[in-house]
């Protein structure tokens, strides 16, 4: 199809006829479709299914010889530790083994360097005149923006490029000591798909910071996530940090939530020495010992990398066709248009669509009516307000590749709408095809 800008007023006006039929085909089928949130779908969580039998009865000894069941082992099991450290890029020394959400690591350690301050600070940043901030790569995490917002933490929005963060952008902002933060997440980024590049992961590590105890939340979710056979890969951000004197800068997270079982996983905390007995130290005031257990379950169900890599697979297998379907619904309806920009993620949980500005609160209206529920525009904003009202975030994972297939076609249908109505009153021709 030609670029809605290149046609006539006559065909323009025949097209908005051909997708108001559409629109109310699409609606009288009366379907119920769920693109919120990426979870993981029932068959991806049956993959781990014999992990419900595992370690198994009389199978409660770490190989150190500790009592699984019993309180304890603050930092986790050594064999835990050993087996994901892959994941935060830590040795195992430098690897703290949490519950199964490794947002609740992240929410804990902005609380206690709110109340007692960060390794390498002056003191609580609670206590910072005027407040601090944290930088935000937009179109970022909802949940990272809900953090920072509920504990009245302001947010700077910092560009995204396709390869990250813009440095440039960061370098200015961090020139002001009460920036003490940056969301990130460095692999396939939510929503965006990106993987930051080796020049900005180093750029970021070695960044002069006005704050001594400026921290990099980097949040690595989707580390193990490919879509492809050959996934990206990402510079070790903690060699990195070392590399450049700033050893401290980097907090590193990740998680079995979309590995495993989401409720019941693992997470997993990795940084420098000084960062992890920070760590350490205010987590044993909150409890007594993780499930060591659900620790022992996984490593018994992986055995050991190439382990966790073969499950890996069985994910994709499951994914890259419901991602390939979102793809191709987009391209069938709304290619040559200009209605939409997409990204074609190599991996993670999102697909990020930039459509025409001012239209994206419409497009989410318009699934709404045909009966898909979306995320909610200027989710992926701080404050969740898109200044340009133009990002969409879809999540293909949980629902059935079916049900996939036709929320993407009356995704695609409400964008190819919502960008006609536009074009229309731009024209100043007026009339909505929905």
């Amino acid at each position: 199809m030609p670029a809605l800008a290149e046609l006539t007023t006559d065909a323009l006006r025949a097209l908005a006829a051909d997708v108001a039929r559409d629109i109310e085909a699409f609606r009288a089928k009366g379907l119920k479709l769920d693109m919120t949130r990426g979870k993981p779908a029932p068959e991806q969580l049956d993959l781990a299914n014999a992990m419900l039998a595992l370690p198994g009865n009389g199978d409660y000894h770490t190989e150190a010889g500790e009592d699984a069941r019993n309180y304890g082992g603050l930092q986790g099991i050594v064999e835990a530790r050993r087996l994901f450290a892959g994941m935060v890029g830590a040795p195992p020394e430098q690897v703290v083994v949490g519950e199964n959400a490794s947002l609740a690591m992240m929410h804990d350690c902005l609380v206690w360097a709110l109340l007692h301050g960060a390794p390498g600070g002056a003191g609580p940043w609670s206590r910072e005149a005027g407040g601090i901030a944290f930088l935000c790569p937009v179109p970022g995490y909802d949940r990272h923006f809900a953090i920072t917002e509920g504990y009245g933490v302001r947010m700077i929005p910092v560009p995204l490029t396709g390869e990250g963060p813009d440095v440039d952008a960061v370098a200015r902002a961090v020139e002001d000591p009460s920036v003490k933060g940056m969301w990130c997440v460095p692999k396939y980024s939510n929503p965006t798909g990106e993987t930051y590049a080796p020049r900005v992961v180093e750029a970021l590590a070695a960044m002069k910071t006005a704050a001594p105890d400026f921290r990099l939340f980097w949040d690595n979710a989707y580390t193990v996530h490919d879509l492809v056979e050959e996934g990206d890969t990402l510079a070790n951000v903690l060699d990195a940090c070392a590399a450049a004197g700033n050893p401290d800068r980097a907090f590193v997270f990740a998680s079995t939530s979309k590995v495993t079982f989401a409720g019941a996983g693992l997470s997993f905390f990795g940084s420098s020495p000084a960062n992890v007995a920070w760590y350490l130290a205010k987590a044993s005031l909150r409890t007594i010992g993780p499930n060591k257990l659900a620790q022992l379950r996984h490593v018994r169900f992986f055995g050991d990398a190439a382990g966790l890599a073969a499950h890996m697979d069985r994910h994709r297998a499951l994914l890259a066709p419901k991602f390939a379907a979102v793809e191709a619904a987009l391209e069938a309806r709304l290619a040559g248009t200009g209605a939409a920009r997409w990204a074609r993620p190599r991996g993670g949980y999102f697909v990020s669509v930039d459509v025409r500005p001012g239209t994206a609160r419409t497009v989410v209206a318009t699934a709404k009516a045909l009966g898909i529920a979306m995320t909610p525009a200027g989710s992926t904003w701080p404050g969740g307000t898109d200044p340009r009202d133009e990002n969409l975030r879809i999540a293909p994972s949980f629902p059935s590749l079916a049900d996939v297939k036709a929320a993407a076609e009356g995704v695609a249908l409400a964008i190819l709408a919502a960008a006609v109505e536009a074009e229309q009153q731009a024209r100043g021709e007026g009339g909505a095809p929905a």
